[in-house]
């Protein structure tokens, strides 16, 4: 089961995401969460806004950086997020250089760190052959 990902785009949603103090800063990204605020919190939407600053470098820079968090969240969210929250990604310096990997790495611990790991059903045991 994976959820979609949709995009945070206004800046009033950037700033009720951070308004809210609920982040972790990993190496290679920071990580923010927020409850949605939309009527219906339990949807398998996933809403992500990309924020790198100019402290990151220059333009070129700054759109790499966003690229590899897109990928990163694109690879991470839809099976590890929990839906219901909106989540802002923010680059960091560091976001440049890190191996691909600890980048992966750092935005799942983020994920755990905020509680916000999705929560899988219980699988039920398969019966017993020898029963009937």
């Amino acid at each position: 089961m994976s959820a979609q990902l949709d995009r945070l785009k206004k800046r009033a949603d950037f700033l009720r995401v951070a308004g809210l103090r609920r982040k972790w800063a990993a190496p290679g990204l920071i990580l923010q969460a927020a409850p949605c605020p939309t009527k219906d919190p339990q949807a398998d939407s996933l809403r992500v806004g990309f924020t790198v600053s100019k402290k990151v470098g220059n333009s070129v820079c700054r759109n790499r950086a966003r690229r590899r968090l897109r990928a990163a969240v694109a690879e991470v969210f839809p099976v590890r997020a929990a839906p219901g929250l909106d989540y802002v990604v923010i680059g960091r310096r560091e976001t440049l250089d890190r191996p691909y990997s600890l980048l992966l790495q750092d935005l799942a611990t983020a994920l755990k760190r905020l509680g916000a790991l999705r929560v899988e059903p219980a699988a039920t045991p398969p019966a017993a052959q020898g029963e009937r």
